[in-house]
């Protein structure tokens, strides 16, 4: 009989986080300075229940709701509740649609179809993929994942989608490749959020090769057993447990594979704080505050709020280290970071 073995970052199926907790990174700054952040993370202001309810579901005309729910792999599961679909589907950090943190409103009117996805750089052959024909040839499941936000919180959620290296596959690419480099969508008319001058505009994120191919890299199409809505990334993002959250990607358009390191979206704005590996690390402080603990965000209370986020010590690669950090052997040496800058 097999016996299955429990790993280091396993937790129960009991353990995923509600949308609806996603924080503003410049205001959690803002409230750490004031030295407000307990009060921020344990008191966070949601809609009102009946908006609460219109926000949790799959995008009205996604074609794909009649494939849900994904069967489950057993291999992910979690040590702490699942966070509830109310929090996690409205309160989010999308800065495509601003930067408050209750942007799902806004979020839920961007169209997901027609949706393509553009594969190009160095591959055998670049090429243009409907979202709904790319979903039918990929390996499809469902996985419950750890999310760690810079920000010191964290989440559980059960996401369905199919392994990013599924997709590299897909693509072809040359051996020459080094990164993948993910850009989201840009429709300043649907996105408010993208007409301010100031952000370098698309959303600009990238990987190594390894870390794509890796078992966890994941793109996700849905959550919570439906398609995802739109406000926590449809129709397709990416999940990179092991890193910090603004490593996963929301609204993905374009897969470009080179053999430049990207200059990624939050490298460019404030490379000090926010940079290419950001690789989950409580021994090393964000340079505004501690790495070492994070508030775990669960439900919310009958008007709307966090109910008694509680704070637990953070895991180095966010409790993921037995199947990333072969990745990122010496780098520390080679390249003078310490493993999430």
């Amino acid at each position: 009989m097999p016996i299955k073995r429990k790993r280091a970052w396993d937790l129960p199926d009991s353990a995923a986080t509600d949308a609806a907790a996603f924080y503003n990174r410049r205001e959690f700054a803002r409230l750490f300075a004031a030295g407000s952040v307990a009060a921020a993370t344990a008191a966070v202001p949601f809609a009102n229940p009946a908006e609460a309810a219109e926000a949790v579901g799959p995008p009205a005309n996604d074609p794909t709701k009649g494939i849900y729910p994904f069967e489950r792999n057993g291999a992910y599961t979690l040590e702490r509740p699942l966070s509830t679909e109310k929090l996690v589907s409205t309160y989010n950090n999308y800065y495509e649609f601003g930067s408050s943190k209750t942007i799902w409103q806004e979020a839920r009117e961007m169209p997901v179809r027609p949706w393509t996805v553009e594969i190009d750089g160095m591959v055998e052959q670049e090429k243009t993929v409907d979202i709904d024909d790319l979903i039918k040839r990929m390996p499809l499941e469902e996985r419950l994942y750890r999310h760690r936000c810079v920000e010191a919180w964290s989440i559980n959620v059960p996401w369905s989608g199919f392994p990013m290296a599924a997709l590299v596959d897909f693509a072809r690419p040359l051996s020459s490749a080094k990164y993948v480099r993910m850009e989201t969508f840009l429709d300043k008319d649907v996105a408010s959020g993208q007409r301010a001058s100031w952000y370098p505009w698309p959303y600009v994120e990238g990987l190594t090769i390894e870390e794509a191919t890796n078992e966890l890299a994941f793109l996700v199409t849905g959550a919570y057993g439906h398609p995802l809505p739109q406000q926590n990334g449809a129709p397709l993002r990416l999940a990179v447990p092991w890193k910090y959250g603004f490593k996963s990607a929301k609204g993905l358009v374009r897969f470009s594979f080179t053999d430049q390191k990207p200059l990624t979206f939050w490298h460019e704005v404030q490379g000090n704080e926010y940079g290419f590996w950001a690789n989950v690390n409580p021994e090393v402080d964000h340079p505004r505050w501690s790495q070492a603990t994070e508030k775990f965000l669960q439900s919310t209370d009958d008007i709307g709020f966090a109910a008694s986020p509680k704070e637990v010590p953070t895991q180095k690669f966010n409790g993921y280290g037995e199947q990333v950090a072969h990745l990122y052997k010496g780098l520390e040496d080679k390249y003078g970071v310490k493993l999430w800058r």
